[in-house]
């Protein structure tokens, strides 16, 4: 609890270091967003700053604008997942009159602002929190921000984070079931799942839908059948089909891991003159806007992407507001869309 009254004088570094019994520039390491400090020394620094209520210069000014603003934090912007993503965090911000700032961490890059600077700077800049739709934090970056108690939301992560970092995702086991029990009931039996990101969260819980859809109506899993592609990209889907046309018994139809993964798939089908759905039948995962243009027009498993957006925006501002949160985890429901790029298998 803060202990600073009106009337008394603004605690100076000097007045944070005494309580921790540390040096001013020490204080100042921690201010500043510096690595140079032991954990059990920023954490007795970091209980000084918030008992006295300590404001850098750049945290005043920013309380005195009254601007509520989030930060949007993701890989790239070339993708219609991210776009649609985004889409719901900024219908959701018009309507609460927040400003949202979106970066894109790229590749990693040396030199790059590290995560105790770059929470310190969200401190101090009076921002209300972070969404993260990236697989570019860890753990351990996330708990830069935990420490200053700035509200952080995470979307799809890659792996479970915490129990006290709330997360927003879809129903991605149950998705991937849906998804198998679709091609089996056209009547495919020789189904592949492409896959993306082997580690993610999100291609196991898939991966496991589709075991559980085999196997629940008495068909194999043939280990010959799951390719991991590396990435959720179109690339992915490229290199999975060239190694699936390859097996001596080829697919009647692939299952692919996200709908970029899919539209790999079916332009390499093309290239190898295989007609989708007439010799193969394809599905994919997220319900993009790219799926539904592209030709054929691609079945999917449908992801409510905007929604996403909207609840991890939602769950964000009550953070912020200090409300208590029902659940750390929420997951919205899928729906596989059928379009024109499944049928039943040829003869």
């Amino acid at each position: 609890m803060r202990t600073t009254l009106p009337g008394r004088p603004k605690p100076t570094l000097a007045t944070v270091a005494t309580q921790a019994g540390v040096s001013a520039p020490t204080v100042s390491k921690v201010v500043n967003g510096r690595d140079d400090v032991a954990p059990e020394t920023r954490a007795r620094i970091l209980a000084a700053l918030e008992q006295l209520g300590y404001q850098s210069p750049l945290q005043r000014r920013a309380a005195t604008e009254g601007v509520t603003v989030v930060e949007v934090v993701m890989d790239v912007l070339d993708s219609a997942y991210t776009t649609q993503v985004l889409n719901g965090i900024l219908q959701f911000a018009a309507v609460e009159d927040v400003d949202i700032m979106v970066s894109v961490t790229g590749r990693p890059e040396p030199g790059r602002r590290s995560p105790e600077r770059r929470a310190q700077r969200m401190l101090d800049e009076g921002r209300a929190g972070m969404i993260v739709v990236t697989s570019a934090f860890s753990e351990a970056q996330l708990q830069a921000f935990q420490r200053r108690r700035i509200p952080v939301v995470v979307i799809d992560p890659l792996n479970p984070p915490s129990s006290d970092v709330v997360s927003v995702g879809a129903t991605n086991w149950a998705g991937g079931k849906a998804a198998t029990e679709h091609l089996l009931e056209l009547g495919h039996r020789r189904i592949a799942y492409i896959g993306g990101i082997e580690r993610a969260e999100c291609n196991q819980a898939r991966l496991h839908g589709y075991m559980a859809a085999l196997t629940a109506r008495g068909v194999p899993v043939d280990p010959q059948y799951i390719v991991s592609g590396g990435r959720f990209r179109r690339d992915s889907g490229v290199a999975g089909l060239k190694a699936l046309l390859g097996l001596e018994n080829r697919p009647t139809a692939i299952f692919a891991g996200s709908d970029s993964i899919a539209l790999g798939v079916l332009g390499e089908a093309a290239h190898h003159g295989l007609r989708v759905p007439g010799d193969i039948s394809l599905i994919g995962f997220d319900g993009t806007i790219q799926g539904e243009e592209s030709v054929p027009a691609l079945t999917s498993v449908a992801q409510p992407l905007e929604e996403m957006g909207r609840a991890a925006l939602r769950s964000l501002l009550r953070q912020a507001r200090g409300e208590v949160l029902d659940s750390h985890r929420v997951e919205l429901a899928t729906q596989v869309i059928v379009r024109e790029s499944t049928a039943p298998p040829a003869g």
